[in-house]
């Protein structure tokens, strides 16, 4: 069974890997992992979720698509979860990551949310 709710052309992958790098580059808030997402998510400081699709067993980050959407957050895939480790500037994988804070990428961060389908959308 997928967790995977929403399929992203690679196009978008990428620039939500940029948007987390910029994020970090510019001194912005991310939380790293499925736990302090989670507490992230749950307390509505993220602004997006992005999850990896490889994290095995899917069951650990399988609550964080429904959680976001409770919560009215956002939330994406990106393909590895060494990618997405790499772009939040950590040396080891990460499952996922939310953004609380962009500060100077605050524009890019609503150019990448615009490229993600709304609530009951499919985007091709």
């Amino acid at each position: 069974m997928s967790y995977v709710d929403l399929e992203l052309k690679e196009e978008v992958k990428q620039k939500l890997l940029e948007l987390v790098k910029a994020v970090r580059e510019a001194k912005g808030k991310i939380r790293k992992g499925v736990n302090e997402v989670t507490k992230s998510v749950e307390r509505g400081k993220a602004k997006l979720v992005i999850i990896a699709e490889d994290v095995n067993p899917g069951e650990v980050v399988m609550h964080l698509p429904k959680l976001s959407k409770e919560k009215g957050i956002p939330h994406a895939f990106v393909s590895s979860k060494e990618e997405l480790g790499k772009a939040a500037g950590l040396k080891v994988a990460t499952s996922s990551v939310a953004i609380e804070e962009a500060k100077e990428a605050e524009t890019l961060l609503g150019d990448v949310l615009k490229l993600l389908p709304k609530e009951g959308e499919k985007k091709e």
